[in-house]
């Protein structure tokens, strides 16, 4: 019976996803992976707008092409969010296990502070939680002064165990050094210029060992300037993708 349940939070949550998607002025704009674009995601990118689950996600599956590996995964917000939420152990079992957690070295999880899962996108911040196997542990990334700490360590909570390090402690880092936003808004693209940016680093040649991490990158590369020039790049980005299509 709690199985039973636990999907039908899920189908109703995903049910009420589609309702925000129909609207005859929101049309389909681009199909890309898995993610579906509409007219509104490009007033949001337009002007300064809290990000949402749809253009995060798609930028998020843009960095796993730019990045291709079988050992980095970059996790939706949509199953992040679930991950996050869902108390019924059987349903949340039949969620994790496809991910295959414990064959990943690097995996990235978009945090959002929404706890309802009945209400989709009901959030007000983003954030960012990395597990990094090399190092056993996961680090929180937070641009407004640790907002997210309590839902990213309720998400470190309900996956730890299912990354397969099950003879050490996987360790939770809050990273007190990530880059501040400025605003209201732009928490979703510092969610994604610090995934690119440690992605960037995991494929480098910086990549050497459990010691030495992406903390010095992050605070080199992710600046106010490269936070705000990202939103006109992702709008660029969609629109070239759109005349390919």
């Amino acid at each position: 019976m709690h199985c039973i349940a636990g999907l039908e939070c899920l189908s109703e949550f995903c049910s009420s996803l589609k309702k925000m998607e129909r609207s005859t002025k929101d049309d389909m704009i681009l199909s890309y992976s898995d993610v579906v674009l509409r007219r509104s995601d490009l007033d949001i990118l337009s002007g300064p707008h809290f990000l949402n689950d749809r253009i995060i996600e798609f930028y998020l599956s843009y960095i796993s092409s730019c990045y291709p590996s079988d050992n980095i995964l970059l996790v939706p917000p949509s199953i992040a969010f679930w991950l996050q939420n869902c108390s019924d152990e059987e349903s949340y079992k039949a969620f994790v296990e496809p991910l295959n957690l414990a064959a990943k070295d690097l995996v990235i999880f978009p945090v959002n502070n929404n706890d309802d899962v009945t209400k989709a996108e009901a959030g007000s911040h983003w954030s960012l939680l990395v597990f990094y196997r090399t190092s056993n542990m996961f680090v929180h990334h937070d641009s407004c002064r640790g907002l997210n700490l309590a839902c990213s360590q309720k998400l470190y909570t309900s996956v730890v165990k299912f990354v397969g390090n099950l003879d050490s402690d996987v360790k939770f880092m809050e990273d007190h050094s990530s880059p501040q936003q400025q605003n209201g808004y732009d928490c979703g693209l510092f969610v994604i210029v610090i995934a690119t940016v440690i992605c960037s680093w995991y494929t480098s040649s910086d990549c050497v060992d459990g010691e030495h991490i992406w903390f010095s990158c992050v605070k080199e590369q992710v600046t106010p300037t490269t936070v705000s020039k990202m939103r006109n790049q992702i709008l660029s980005l969609i629109k070239g993708l759109m005349f390919v299509k």
